[in-house]
């Protein structure tokens, strides 16, 4: 398909911005907070920020409650922004529509960035996030066996890569991943690198920067943790929804880690949005493919909880 005309329009407008690579990690976090366009929040039952204790020091997050009764379904959620930029007013207007469109307690994770807090740092603060909403899902109002992990980019790095290391220690038990246009694999050499090298808001150029910031040094790229889809076995994760854009750098690995799950028996569903670009998640009041992208998610999500209990 072509170029979606919305997300070109957005393109146009973000030029005047240049390139967060030409920008030390503070600047390029101020930049992008800057490219934000206000929109009216969407209501929710209830919005609370709390600190909560991590290895490294204390998190912030951010937990929105469904207008509904009782108890729900949880999702632990991760922010992108190559590990470098994000925060949790960034996935603010998403996290408040998923919370809404799929009946869920959200809990947004502020996890450390790099790079003054390299890998495995802001995994560890994701981990635990988990651990946390885990052991304290009752006074949440989530249902213990319920609960997802989310995000988008780097973010759904961090759920893929929490997933794993839950497999490994015997939980806590994650009932499904939402993974949107997830960084997989450290490396650069995939065709849609090739085909959306510059051009769609994420370049190359800036993921090689993303991955400068938050690897120790190289030989981090190997571990699954931080490149998953080089896990050796990848049976016994929850089941996905990966969601990957057609012009988006990232593409191919994502479908890649898709083919990856369906060979070792892992439930998933892989939905590539055409036209496209990464980023759309939180474009959702600007492009109506955005917004349709947006109500899927959370269609996948609500579903997946309402039938998957894990002990």
């Amino acid at each position: 398909m072509p170029l979606d005309p919305q997300c070109e329009s957005i393109l146009q407008a973000m030029q005047a911005f240049g390139s967060i690579i030409n920008m030390p990690p503070a600047e390029a976090r101020a930049a992008s907070a800057a490219m934000r366009v206000p929109v009216e929040p969407e209501p929710v039952g209830r919005v609370e920020n709390r600190t909560i204790p991590g290895p490294h020091g204390e998190i912030p997050v951010r937990i929105y409650w469904p207008k509904t009764g009782g108890s729900h379904p949880g999702l632990v959620y991760f922010h992108g922004g190559g590990w470098v930029i994000g925060d949790l007013d960034g996935s603010d207007q998403a996290c408040r529509h998923v919370t809404n469109l799929a009946d869920v307690v959200t809990v947004s994770v502020d996890y450390r960035l790099a790079p003054e807090h390299k890998f495995p740092i802001p995994l560890d603060d994701c981990f635990a996030a988990l651990e946390w909403v885990t052991a304290n899902a009752s006074e949440l109002g989530i249902e213990a066996g319920r609960i997802a992990v989310g995000g988008d980019s780097a973010g759904g790095n961090l759920a893929a890569a929490v997933s794993l290391r839950a497999r490994d220690a015997g939980g806590p038990p994650i009932a499904f991943q939402l993974l949107v246009y997830p960084v997989t694999n450290y490396a650069f050499d995939t065709p849609s690198y090739e085909q959306n090298a510059d051009g769609y808001l994420l370049t190359r150029d800036m993921m090689k920067w993303f991955w400068k910031h938050y690897l120790r040094d190289e030989s981090d790229g190997k571990n699954p943790l931080a490149s998953p889809l080089l896990a050796e076995d990848l049976s016994g994760l929850p089941p996905a929804f990966i969601m990957t854009a057609e012009f988006d750098p990232l593409r191919d690995e994502g479908e890649a880690y898709a083919e990856r799950l369906r060979q070792a028996g892992v439930p998933v569903e892989l939905v590539r949005y055409d036209g496209l670009i990464h980023g759309f998640y939180n474009m959702f009041a600007a492009v109506d493919r955005a917004r349709e992208a947006l109500h899927d998610s959370a269609a996948r999500l609500r579903e997946a909880l309402s039938r998957q209990q894990v002990a």
